[in-house]
Order: C-alpha cells, then sequence, then structure tokens
C-alpha cells in the first residue's frame, strides 16, 4: 500500500497509474487526512505529489508535518518535494529562472531512488520555485543546468525529493526511480492483481451487505456490467439489475443487455421504461452540468421507485471508477480543480434514500477490462469503448431532442461501423460523434441545404487522464464523412476534432 498526498497536481492520476503498473496498491488522499488516516491506512511509502502552489504563499495545501516522525519513506515529487523541505528546516524561494520542459539530468552517485541509472538523463521539469538550502542530514543527489537541486535524500530516514516529475513518459527512466523507491527502498510486494481484488472484493460485499437487497443501474457499459457480475458473484439473487432505457442509448444498446445479462449469466434484471421523462426534463436545456444533474437525478428516481417494489432493498451499487472520483474533486475536498461533475459522482440527490456501494471505486478502466476477463465477461464487452453516463445527451450540444438523437445513433452507427472494418476499434480509447448546434450551407443533388455540421472524436489514451487525438488514415475519414453525409439526412457537413487532453476534454461536455 503506497499513500499519494493530494497537493493539486495535473498528474496525480498519473502517479497512481505507475505504482499500480507495479502491482502495488496505491490511493489519493487530501492533505487534510491526518496523522491518525494516514496510520489507519498503515502504507509502506508515502508519495507527496507535485501542485501548482508556492510552498511560501498563503494557504499552500499542506499535510501535518508529523508524517516525517512516523517512520515510513517518503518521496516529494515537484511541490511535494518542496513542502519536505520547507517543513524540516530547509529554504525555497522563487526561482531567478523558471525551469519547464525536457532538461538534462546530472545524477551525482546512482544510489536510492536513482540505483541502476546512469549519470546523466532527462527528465521533465515544471517549477517556478526552487529550493535554496536543504534540511540538516539531507544530500544533493542531482541537479540540472539551471536547477542546483534537482533531487535531494536522507538516506538514513528514507526521504527522498525530486524536482522533476518520474512519472510522465517524458521522464525515461521515471518508471524504474519509481520502481526504486516502490521496491527497494518501501519494501513493497507485487500483490495488486485482480485475481486478489476478486477475492478480497467477494468478502468485503458479502460483509457490508449482508442479506440486504442491491439494486444495480446496468447501461451495458464495461464499468456497470463488470460491477455487476462480481456483485453476481458475492452475493447472487440478492442482486437485482435494473435497465433504464432513458432514450439516450446508442441503437440496440437495450437489446444487447437484455440478451446477455437475462439469458447468459441469469441476472435478475428489470426494464424500465423512462424515454419520454428524460426527454420532457432535457427540453430546452443546453447547459452540459444541468444535462447531468437532471439526469442523475430521474435516474436515481427511477431507481428508488423501483426499490419501492422491492421488499429489503437498501443499497444502490454503482460502476464509479477512480477517475471519476479524482476529477470531481469535489468528492474529496481536495486542491485538485474540479474539471467536470461526472454521472455517478456529480448527480446524486442529496437526501437519497439508498446506501452507495461502488466495488470499483478505487480502479482504473484498464484494470477494469483486466477484471471483467476474469470474471468471464465476452471479449467484445470488455473492450467496449467508454460511454457516459449521460448518453448522447451530452454528444449534442444544445437541445436533446428526438429529431437529433436519431440523427446521432445513425451517424454513430456508421462511424463505428467503418472503425472496427479497419481494426482499429481496440486501438482506440474513445471513437464517437458529436452533433453540434449550427448548421451550415451545402449542395446536394443541384440544391442548395442548410443542414447539421457533426464533428468525429477519436482519442487514444491510457487511462483517459490525458489523451491524444488519433491519427487516422485519410481515406478513413473520407470513408466515414462521405458515407454519413449520403446516409444520414439532416447533415451535409463532417469536421474531425484534433485537440488533445489536456487542455480539451475528451468529452465535449
Amino acid at each position: 500500500m503506497i499513500l499519494i498526498i493530494d497537493f493539486g497536481s495535473q498528474y496525480n492520476q498519473l502517479i497512481a497509474r505507475r505504482v499500480r503498473e507495479h502491482h502495488i496498491y496505491c490511493q489519493i488522499e487530501p492533505p487534510r487526512i491526518g496523522l491518525a488516516g494516514i496510520e489507519a491506512l498503515s502504507p509502506e511509502g508515502i508519495i507527496l505529489s507535485g501542485g501548482p502552489a508556492s510552498i511560501y504563499a498563503k494557504n499552500s495545501p499542506r499535510v501535518d508535518p508529523g508524517i516525517f516522525d512516523l517512520g515510513i519513506p517518503i518521496l516529494g515529487i515537484c511541490y511535494g518535494m518542496q513542502y519536505m523541505v520547507d517543513a524540516l528546516g530547509g529554504e525555497v524561494k522563487q526561482a531567478e529562472k523558471r525551469e519547464y520542459g525536457l532538461v538534462e539530468l546530472h545524477i551525482k552517485k546512482a544510489t536510492g531512488v536513482f540505483s541502476e541509472i546512469e549519470k546523466k538523463t532527462e527528465c521533465w521539469m515544471s517549477h517556478g520555485d526552487t529550493i535554496a538550502r536543504v534540511p540538516r542530514g539531507f544530500r544533493i543527489t542531482a541537479s540540472t543546468s539551471n536547477t542546483r537541486v534537482a533531487a535531494a535524500e536522507n538516506a538514513a530516514k528514507k526521504f527522498y525529493g525530486l524536482q522533476f516529475h518520474p512519472e510522465v513518459v517524458h521522464t525515461p527512466k521515471g518508471k524504474r526511480m519509481l520502481r526504486n523507491f516502490l521496491l527497494g527502498i518501501c519494501g513493497c510486494s507485487k500483490t495488486w492483481t485482480m485475481k486478489a481484488f476478486i477475492k478480497e472484493s467477494v468478502q468485503d460485499i458479502r460483509s457490508y451487505v449482508g442479506y440486504k437487497k442491491v439494486i444495480l443501474g446496468l447501461s451495458g457499459g464495461v464499468d456497470s456490467s463488470v460491477t455487476a457480475i462480481l456483485l453476481h458473484k458475492a452475493i447472487g439473487k440478492q442482486l437485482t439489475c435494473i435497465f433504464v432505457d432513458n432514450g439516450l442509448l446508442r441503437e440496440g444498446e437495450a437489446e444487447q443487455v437484455k440478451g446477455l445479462f437475462r439469458k447468459h449469466f441469469e441476472v435478475n434484471l428489470k426494464f424500465v421504461s423512462a424515454r419520454k421523462q428524460f426527454l420532457r426534463e432535457l427540453k430546452s436545456v443546453s447547459d452540459p452540468e444541468k444535462k447531468r444533474k437532471i439526469i442523475g437525478r430521474i435516474f436515481i428516481e427511477a431507481f428508488e421507485k423501483e426499490a419501492d417494489k422491492l421488499q429489503g432493498v437498501e443499497f444502490l451499487a454503482q460502476g464509479t471508477l477512480y477517475p471519476d472520483i479524482i476529477e470531481s474533486r469535489s468528492a474529496f475536498g481536495g486542491p485538485s480543480a474540479v474539471i467536470k461533475s461526472h454521472h455517478n459522482v456529480g448527480g446524486l440527490p442529496k437526501k437519497m434514500k439508498l446506501k452507495l456501494i461502488e466495488p470499483l471505486k478505487h480502479l482504473f478502466k484498464d484494470e477494469v477490462r483486466v477484471l471483467g476477463k476474469e470474471l468471464g465477461l465476452p471479449e467484445n464487452l470488455v473492450w467496449r469503448q467508454p460511454f457516459p453516463g449521460p448518453g448522447l445527451a451530452i454528444r449534442i450540444i444544445g437541445d436533446v431532442t428526438e429529431a437529433r438523437l436519431s440523427i446521432l445513433r445513425k451517424v454513430d452507427v456508421i462511424l463505428l461501423e467503418e472503425i472496427r472494418t479497419m481494426g482499429l476499434y481496440k486501438n482506440l480509447w474513445q471513437s464517437f460523434a458529436v452533433l453540434l448546434p449550427l448548421k451550415s450551407v451545402g449542395i446536394m443533388g443541384d440544391q442548395r441545404t442548410y443542414e447539421h455540421i457533426v464533428a468525429i472524436r477519436a482519442v487514444t489514451s491510457t487511462d483517459a487522464m490525458t489523451a491524444d487525438w488519433a491519427k487516422l488514415p485519410h481515406s478513413l475519414l473520407g470513408r466515414i464523412s462521405n458515407r454519413i453525409i449520403n446516409e444520414v439526412r439532416g447533415v451535409n457537413r463532417v469536421v474531425y476534432d484534433i485537440s488533445s487532453k489536456p487542455p480539451s476534454t475528451i468529452e465535449w461536455e
């Protein structure tokens, strides 16, 4: 177990992913966790993340300095290193020359986190402050041409600081540095596997639920499907899955879900038709956050209505993942910025009648896919691309109407058909279409048209924290555009989104 203290870095999730790549469990917690909370987790090591604040600024994030008296190895990254230096009596000041980007790192001695790493390597810097003086007991272990203290350590107490970011791919030896800390310094064991997770989760679920009943909203996506089968394995017929047809789904999804879970897995499944209610409530609503809240509210109301028909239901299960919680930072109250609210995290009413159970809430998407395979889910479902909880409502910019949904569904079918035909579906994190609130002039059959514009979005990623736009072949883009314009009435222009995350998000809303 490794504890990551969130000081607001955009790379927090990436740090966690790097730790778990070594089959070591970790959790991200806010600085306010306190010593009692840290001791309750019993971590083998602590990583202090980076962050945008200056250590000497008013209200800069700080964790209880008592962590340095716990006898636990600590690695400070960027701001985390500066906090460590400041808390232990060193000095941090504003740098005369800021350092951002790729620089050459000069390692003084290949020990500690630098064990078995050559003396010259590249690293990724991103800081405006610098360490003027290290605390007593520390020694400088690496420098750059601009930063005298690029790394420092107190090997006796197992305190290590890196001014750069070892978690990003731009630091080629960063994985090795983290491995040295996790395995060599903290002495962690590689016990974090999905087989172990299943065994522990089944025990935890049974203990938590007892003989009570659980209901789960089954969308047919990877997250809710894996949640359903994990719960079914743990509590069997105590689980009732509810499929809510909100009218915001893709073509044929309802039939696919019913066929797989009722016939193949023999899961208790109830079908609820709420298309009219969702569309009525969404009428004339264009703000994406309002859409999410409305959809979340109606979704929970539908659950509670079904729960009233069942005796002994006390739990509502959700397929919430770790990135959902971290990006919706208000759930932690930590310093990281709120990027967006998620259907699972941001749409819940304050007075919900059912208790939440979220068995995947500490997993990343790639871990959920592995878990799905271990649970026996079919390959095509396990590798299904992420689909947002609010469905097509947030892929329609502006008003959500039946007519606009119909257009987007037809476009979506064509897009995915062509992506699969090229054998690219599993190589892409997501590929989808967005219906814009704009129309453009066109010419079709020698006649002037004034019709909708569709944007195609395809990205590559490993965990959705960062994503790059996919360099799809021009021939493929041409076929997609040609088919959409010719086969979908109401569309006369197709554009391709070539923005990456950051600065853009993957979804448009």
